[in-house]
């Protein structure tokens, strides 16, 4: 048995293979189809073998993709865990064949707690890439909002009393034939500053709009069981495949739980048994386990009947909140699987 760490970086990615003895074997390649075919030509000159790309989401993606393509068994390892090994070493330091070395002895050890990397699903990759590229125009929307906003209070600090909400299709046509009071260069300059900040904001506000419409197709024709979880529309369940990918064997809801950082940690000493929020874990889809979790409080019943049993029994708002996101993980968890496996479950009832 062979366990192969790779350091990925832009240009060039470091492997560094272990055999039964210990005895490491390096090899560098460049990071185009030709390295990545050396790589595995490389590798298959051993025996049975298993690979951990570091950065499997980014610059070990194509090699992670044409090694999961050709049956390959290939896991990720998050940089965290590799800078840890690094520092736990006897001889610390920092250079790519020892960030190989600690990712490939993280296989050796702990590849049953690795996540495993399968081949792209076209729609699942599509469902990704739009959903993250929707993420950030919005980002940008609201930037360029608020410059536009600030740019309308030089030319009338009371422009709100005669332009809509910003947010709106009637603001943004205000703001593209917009005249700013007053004469002079430094009024019109202002005036054509609004207009191409307006014009910017317009053309990423058509953007957005096509972007939501193939969201909503693709969610439609494939995800359709997530949307049978109340206060999950068609972005929110784009969102939860961007960052749950395909579903894997052998992944349980605990493990989902603990990737969401919804489930929570012990803490406990001397005696006393406690626990602690988790603060770690996939950060985006925390925040979409809780906008489902306030829009459920906020509309659905039995959501509210289940906050309200948890705070009579001694739990704050907070806590009680974190309680049902718990309990939405395991509901996701069923929804995503028949997305693959199963057709749409019928919703679980909250449980005490």
């Amino acid at each position: 048995m062979r366990w192969i760490g790779v350091d990925a970086h832009k240009r060039v990615h470091q492997a560094v293979a272990l055999d039964e003895g210990g005895n490491p074997t390096a090899q560098t390649a460049p990071n185009t189809p030709a390295g990545w075919a050396a790589l595995l030509q490389w590798a298959q000159a051993g025996a049975e073998r298993a690979w951990a790309v570091e950065g499997a989401g980014s610059f070990g993606r194509g090699l992670a993709q044409f090694l999961a393509e050709r049956g390959e068994r290939v896991y990720e390892v998050n940089p965290r865990r590799t800078a840890q090994r690094r520092r736990s070493a006897r001889r610390p330091g920092k250079r790519d064949r020892l960030d190989a070395l600690a990712v490939a002895r993280l296989l050796r050890e702990e590849a049953a707690t690795l996540p495993v990397v399968l081949p792209e699903d076209p729609a699942t990759a599509t469902v990704q890439l739009w959903s993250r590229l929707r993420d950030d125009l919005v980002a940008d929307m609201t930037r360029l909002r608020n410059r536009l906003h600030a740019l309308l209070l030089l030319c009338d600090p009371q422009y709100p009393r005669h332009v809509p909400r910003l947010t709106t299709q009637k603001g943004l046509a205000a703001c593209l034939a917009y005249t700013a009071p007053g004469d002079g260069p430094l009024p019109r300059a202002r005036e054509r500053a609004v207009h191409q900040a307006a014009a910017q904001l317009a053309l990423l506000a058509r953007q957005e709009r096509e972007l939501r419409a193939e969201l909503e197709a693709l969610v439609a024709a494939r995800f359709a069981p997530l949307q049978a979880i109340e206060g999950v529309g068609a972005l929110t369940a784009a969102g939860l495949i961007a960052e749950l990918g395909q579903a894997r064997r052998g992944l349980t809801e605990a493990q989902l739980a603990a990737l969401a950082g919804v489930a929570p940690l012990e803490a406990s000493t001397a005696g006393g048994v406690r626990h602690r929020l988790n603060r770690g874990g996939n950060r985006r889809l925390n925040r979409l386990l809780h906008v489902i979790a306030l829009i459920q409080a906020r509309c659905y019943p039995p959501a509210q009947a289940y906050l309200a049993r948890r705070q009579q029994a001694g739990r704050t708002a907070r806590e009680a909140r974190r309680a049902l996101k718990r309990h939405l993980v395991r509901r996701v968890w069923r929804q995503w699987q028949a997305c693959w496996s199963r057709p749409p479950e019928a919703a679980l009832p909250l449980a005490a």
